[in-house]
């Protein structure tokens, strides 16, 4: 049996190189498309309550995280002609900084990483010339990694921080433009997020500061698109 594998194998790898493969090319009307993008991700991190402050650190303090520029790879698969479910993958990584009565304090959280996990049910409007605009909308996870405090708070004696992870949802519009009649296009995609998360600071194993904070960015992104 083993030597009828082998032998079978170069058979089948020519078959599947001489096969014709129309999954794979590039449609108007396939199935799949698959986007990459660059990604301007406007974060936002104000704080809208303040759950433990015993040193009451946050009188008068706002926060703000800083925006970023990212690459970015979409997957969609088309349910039907105009309905289609569609994920990201992508890391932005951002620093905290203070406003307000925080302003001296530069970088307050630093090199946090963080991963929006989503899912969007997505509409298509088909318009001529192929041009189809589309709105969306679906669950998001909002995953922070590598968190650091930074280096306007470790003078102070705080030695971690940790931001906890975020259930949301994110709201979408925009536009696939066709180049051609072989799948390839510009899209165009905004998104607005809608999600929570808790800084907890610690020095040591004792919790100084626990701030609840809206992270609610617009991520707006333009590239190339392949449907195939």
């Amino acid at each position: 049996m083993k030597k009828l594998i082998t032998a079978a194998l170069p058979l089948a790898f020519a078959a599947a190189a001489l096969a014709p493969a129309p999954a794979l090319a590039g449609s108007a009307e396939g199935k799949l498309q698959v986007k990459v993008l660059g990604t301007a991700v406007l974060a936002d991190g104000k704080i809208v309550e303040v759950k433990n402050d015993p040193l009451g650190l946050t009188t008068g303090a706002q926060t703000d995280a800083n925006n970023n520029v990212v690459p970015t790879l979409a997957v969609e698969y088309f349910l039907t002609p105009n309905i289609s479910a569609e994920t990201i993958c992508c890391f932005t990584q951002h620093h905290v900084s203070g406003r307000g009565a925080l302003a001296p304090a530069t970088n307050i959280v630093d090199h946090v990483l963080i991963l929006p996990a989503t899912l969007t049910l997505k509409y298509h409007m088909p318009l001529g010339g192929g041009i189809k605009p589309y709105v969306g909308a679906g669950p998001s996870v909002f995953f922070y990694i590598d968190e650091k405090p930074g280096s306007s708070i470790v003078p102070l004696g705080v030695t971690k921080v940790k931001m906890s992870n975020g259930v949301g949802f994110a709201l979408q519009a925009g536009v696939d433009i066709p180049i051609n009649d072989k799948g390839m296009g510009i899209s165009l995609d905004a998104k607005k997020y809608f999600s929570d998360t808790t800084a907890r600071f610690y020095a040591g194993n004792t919790e100084v500061l626990a701030t609840k904070h809206t992270m609610d960015p617009w991520v707006l992104s333009a590239g190339l698109a392949y449907r195939f």
